[in-house]
């Protein structure tokens, strides 16, 4: 409908543009030199009747030169008349006939290009378009919402679910249940079916850092608590394990132990596949690493990776407090299961949360702290900033990705010098 609107509008402009010219009814150029030439044997004919009175032509003579004007105006107006010696050059009906015959085929070309223009640009773009690209946006959309085989796996996993509770020493179906969990982004379900495989299997490597991994998924990608003690408990049987080295990294990246977090990486970074995407990634985080690590303590990348290290900068070293509640307008727009989002952003550059804490509407009214331990990245956390943007958004979905009908709350500015409380009130609604 957009598409066929802006055709619409375009099409109309051009014909503003070409159509007035060719729809008037006064003559153009041309008929404006016939007007002249009409005026000058006027003139002439003015004189030749003076001449006439005052006796300087005669009868026979006037109605020689009389002919000869009337033939010389004719061939300047390009149409054959016979004109009798009585009528008068000034005689009205030529010049609209003249006119006429300009305002005719103006219309004329005005009434074909109507006509024309939207013809051959629809002829051209049924040929040569692609109109079935007005359709694929939305049908994009609808696909990655609802698909039929998206459809036939949630049910599938609801079958297993519902088969899982009629035998729940399955520790296989639970391991596959938390699999599908995690693909279907349902984080809160994949920690309760890894949970499940846990017990049953015990201190197993995989099903470790697949638990872990989901906590940590559940609580905004935070490793801190225990999906970091899963983790290092998976490394200290696997220490070659390619997941748990990857994790265990980035929980002590969280934590501020760069040099730690190196020393994992780097080994990670000599198992991993030569020029590989993966390798290629852990070498740009390690460059970035490598850039948090003060003056003299490179010694520390020797020591073990089990060692404490001394974190580069305490991971309270920064921190901001922020109140947040709910508008009372929008009370009844929210569940209290809702999952409601605190974080700080850049006030410029990526919207990757510097900061973030997950709690629910039943917490409302509710005061938090944001820290540097709870950035997702270590090189994007507050103690880089001097101001930030604070946000407080309510999902009915759990999504961290912002959608359409979240509630929301903000404030566009703050300096983290300013250590006064932040008051945060979700009193909009994302369209």
């Amino acid at each position: 409908m957009l598409f066929l609107l802006i055709v619409s509008v375009m099409t109309l402009a051009a014909f503003l543009i070409v159509l007035p010219p060719l729809w008037r009814k006064h003559p153009v150029a041309a008929a404006d030199q016939d007007q002249r030439n009409i005026a000058i044997a006027r003139q002439r004919l003015t004189e030749l009747k003076e001449q006439l009175q005052n006796g300087a032509l005669g009868q026979a003579l006037y109605e020689e030169q009389l002919v000869e004007l009337e033939q010389a105006l004719s061939d300047d107006l390009d149409i054959h008349s016979h004109v009798k010696t009585s009528s008068s050059l000034g005689n009205r009906s030529l010049r609209c006939s003249t006119s006429c015959i300009h305002a005719v085929e103006g219309r004329w070309m005005a009434w074909v290009l109507i006509l024309a223009i939207p013809s051959v640009a629809g002829l051209l773009y049924w040929t040569l378009g692609n109109y079935q690209s007005l359709s694929r946006v939305p049908q994009t959309a609808a696909a990655n919402q609802a698909t039929p085989e998206r459809e036939k796996m949630i049910s599938m996993v609801a079958g297993l679910a519902e088969r899982l509770e009629k035998q729940p020493d399955d520790a296989l179906g639970w391991t596959m249940l938390g699999r599908s969990y995690k693909y279907l982004q349902q984080n809160d379900k994949a920690v309760d079916a890894f949970e499940h495989a846990y017990k049953l299997l015990g201190d197993q490597p995989e099903i470790m850092l697949l638990y872990a991994d989901a906590l940590a998924f559940a609580n905004n990608e935070q490793l801190a608590g225990k999906p970091s003690e899963l983790v290092f408990k998976a490394l200290a049987m696997e220490p070659d394990n390619v997941t748990g080295l990857w994790l265990g990294g980035m929980a002590k990246a969280q934590t501020g132990d760069f040099t730690a977090a190196m020393d994992l990486w780097k080994k990670l970074e000599a198992l991993l596949p030569p020029g590989s995407e993966a390798q290629q990634e852990i070498q740009v985080l390690l460059a970035k690493l490598a850039t948090q690590i003060p003056e003299g303590a490179a010694q520390a990348e020797s020591k073990p990776v089990q060692a404490k290290a001394t974190p580069a900068q305490p991971a309270n070293a920064v921190s901001i407090n922020i109140q947040v509640s709910l508008a009372p307008e929008l009370q009844k727009s929210a569940s209290p299961t809702d999952t409601v989002f605190i974080y700080a952003q850049a006030l410029s550059g990526p919207k990757m949360p510097l900061a973030i804490v997950r709690k629910q509407v039943s917490d409302l009214p509710l005061t938090v702290e944001l820290t540097d331990a709870m950035a997702m990245m270590p090189t994007m956390k507050l103690s880089n900033f001097e101001q930030v943007k604070l946000l407080a958004r309510i999902s009915k979905s759990g999504d961290a990705m912002q959608q359409s009908g979240d509630l929301i709350g903000v404030i566009e500015q703050a300096t983290l010098a300013d250590k006064s409380l932040k008051k945060i009130v979700v009193n909009n609604s994302i369209k």
